[in-house]
């Protein structure tokens, strides 16, 4: 490395610790000002050191190859299709468009779509963040998958087959699909990728999408990483290179049940943390509800055949310790205005954002039962929101129950092995 190259990165990593260097910078005012100005600051010390330019040198050469054999080069390769246009739609389209990818962006509405291409601007969803004007933005289901290798699935779970309808006739049979539709489809208790499989007329290529990644943050641009998960693994390493960013990490993984469960069953829990709040049961009890909840959604991971231990990881414990802690979150907003007393059809009425959990409080507590899985929390969540049972009630229900051991000794077993 060089010795500029070295210095700037030592900054960088200075900054990214809260640590003042010895170049004379101010300390940090307040954690809100530090966080909000963190993206930035890495920026220029990246910009300053050399280290972007090697980024993107890097990312270049990794695209221009495709990192594997098989897949489209070319501007084919760089074109992608983002199926839905609420806030997560729209973030992850502007990420792709910010990674030079040449991107369509889908809205069903047609008049919708219509100021969105006007303004440049998606005001209900992620307000304040311009457009660029290489991204076209319709409400034709065919306009926006052709020419597509690489679709983007960002629908609320129980609309996907209907829109996998109107858009896999259109799509190439070539194209790759991530979905990052976090949820399990009631009564049939499949996932995205599955309804992707049964209603497309060719072998599809999907993947999953799913980690720690309020919409409003990534599109700042402040940092985080999440998962990636294709069971191929060169297509998984294929679509790496097309997304990552320094602050959009994205780890790859071959568990595409796993990851995608972790996505889908988090926002159920994240409700059971936030009625926890609002019934102002504290801080220690929230950090328990959400221990006992990974290990739930470990269980019910592992009847479906996924590996457990995925759960553990982004798409799983890092997404559910998010969804039930942050302010930004709908499913925990859900939770806290029922645990301090609201009606659910109260919380529900005239809001245009989806809580993915209290749909799917329903079909996860139903794969439970048919899986025969423990699932205590996932069973309180839907009779509070189903069976009118009282919040209260609900957590000294699940105070009360018979005294067990945290670990079975099968499972330490196993994990010495």
């Amino acid at each position: 490395m060089e010795p500029n190259a070295f210095f700037g990165a030592r900054r960088l990593f200075r900054l990214l610790l809260g640590r003042n260097s010895a170049a004379g910078l101010k300390p940090r005012a307040s954690k809100q000002n530090y966080i909000s100005s963190l993206f930035p600051r890495a920026a220029f010390c990246m910009e300053e050191s050399g280290i972007a330019s090697q980024i993107q040198t890097k990312r270049s050469s990794e695209r221009s190859s495709g990192r594997s054999s098989g897949h489209t080069s070319g501007s084919n390769a760089r074109q992608v299709a983002v199926i839905g246009a609420g806030a997560w739609g729209t973030t992850l389209a502007l990420h792709a468009a910010r990674q030079g990818l040449l991107v369509k962006l889908w809205a069903r509405r047609p008049e919708l779509a219509d100021q969105i291409q006007k303004d440049r601007e998606n005001p209900a969803f992620v307000p304040g963040q311009k457009l660029p004007s290489t991204m076209v933005v319709s409400s034709d289901p065919v306009e926006v998958v052709k020419g597509a290798s690489l679709i983007i699935w960002v629908v609320p779970s129980h609309a996907f087959r209907s829109v996998c309808r109107l858009f896999l006739p259109a799509a190439s049979p070539k194209a790759v699909h991530v979905s990052a539709s976090k949820g399990i489809e009631d009564e049939t208790f499949s996932t995205m990728t599955s309804i992707l499989a049964q209603e497309a007329d060719y072998p599809v290529k999907a993947g999953v999408l799913s980690g720690p990644s309020f919409a409003k943050e990534v599109a700042k641009g402040l940092p985080t990483a999440v998962t990636l998960a294709f069971r191929d693994e060169a297509t998984g390493n294929f679509v790496q290179s097309l997304l990552s960013a320094p602050v959009f990490r994205l780890y790859t993984s071959q568990d595409v049940l796993g990851a995608e469960l972790g996505g889908a069953l988090k926002n159920v829990y994240a409700i059971a943390a936030g009625i926890s709040d609002g019934l102002e049961l504290g801080l220690n009890a929230r950090a328990s509800l959400i221990t006992r909840s990974i290990a739930e959604m470990s269980r019910i991971a592992k009847v479906m055949g996924a590996n457990p231990l995925t759960v553990s990881g982004l798409s799983g414990a890092g997404d559910l310790i998010l969804t039930a802690t942050g302010e930004l979150s709908r499913n925990r907003r859900v939770g806290l205005r029922l645990g301090s007393g609201e009606k659910l059809e109260d919380i529900l009425y005239g809001t245009h954002e989806v809580a993915e959990g209290v749909k799917n409080a329903k079909s996860v507590w139903g794969l439970a039962q048919t899986k025969e899985v423990s699932a205590p929390t996932a069973r309180e969540v839907f009779r509070v929101l189903y069976e009118g049972k009282q919040p209260r009630q609900g957590m000294v229900d699940l105070l009360t129950r018979r005294l067990k051991q945290e670990l079975p000794s099968e499972i330490l077993a196993q994990a010495l092995l």
